[in-house]
């Protein structure tokens, strides 16, 4: 079946649209910034000091190549929080876009996770070089990476689709996430092993995606084995339910994002 020229057009206009909202959202971002992107990485590397002088130095947790293993943790999880949370409160602060005619509101939530996920690639070659390092010989498996970025994206914007929509009508739903995304960012293995949970408690583990996408990034870069399959597909299958759901959700909701901004 042919596309028509309506359709193609549109796609056309989407695709136009949402590389000039990423490209503003990078300029805006290091406007006037003498470090430019390397912010991007400032947060991150503070954390990984943290954590290697606590649990390297005061409380020793034995895990082999730690840098890599937390860095690895902290790219992914961070890429995740900062979007979500952004992802969130995007209507809020897009009051000028919303309020043009015919503007398709439901690309904001995909610029945000768009606009992480070039992040996320900037800090690769530096996780990369920690690897090295670290003496971590790297697999032909790194050529899945591709297919994790697309998994984490995809759950990305299934979550900010349902956050987005519900923080115009309920303004606490930004302040209530980050208590949330604080909690969950503890029941992610970032700067410890699920070797140390107790195994009565790995059903709780199993039930946040978070774990098994930071297990399979590890599993492919620093341990250079197979990520856990099995998980990765009942994750994208239930992402393959959500998403539609959530854009309807969101879809009906912009209907009176005027009125409620």
């Amino acid at each position: 079946m042919q596309t028509s020229p309506i359709r193609r057009w549109r796609l056309s206009y989407i695709g136009d649209l949402l590389r000039s909202l990423v490209d503003r959202d990078m300029k805006l971002m290091y406007k006037r910034s003498a470090l430019g992107i390397v912010w991007t990485l400032i947060s991150p590397l503070l954390q990984l000091l943290v954590f290697v002088f606590v649990f390297q130095v005061i409380i020793k947790i034995d895990i082999p190549q730690y840098s890599s293993y937390v860095f690895t943790g902290l790219l992914v999880w961070n890429w995740f929080q900062n979007c979500l949370f952004q992802a969130t409160g995007v209507i809020i602060s897009s009051r000028a876009l919303i309020r043009q005619p015919s503007f398709p509101t439901v690309i904001l939530p995909v610029v945000i996770v768009t606009t992480g996920l070039i992040h996320f690639a900037l800090a690769l070659p530096v996780l990369v070089i920690f690897l090295l390092i670290d003496g971590v010989k790297l697999t032909p498996l790194v050529l899945l990476l591709p297919l994790l970025q697309l998994i984490q994206f995809a759950l990305t914007v299934t979550a900010s689709y349902f956050l987005a929509a519900f923080n115009v009508t309920f303004r606490d739903t930004q302040h209530t996430l980050g208590v949330l995304l604080q909690f969950l960012f503890y029941l992610t293995p970032v700067f410890y092993q699920l070797d140390n949970i107790p195994k009565q408690y790995w059903y709780v583990y199993g039930l946040n995606p978070m774990v098994h996408i930071v297990t399979a990034y590890r599993q492919i870069l620093v341990w250079g084995v197979q990520p856990d399959w099995l998980a990765l597909m009942t994750i994208t299958g239930t992402i393959l339910i959500l998403l539609p759901i959530g854009y309807r959700v969101f879809k009906r909701q912009s209907l009176r994002f005027v009125e409620e901004i």
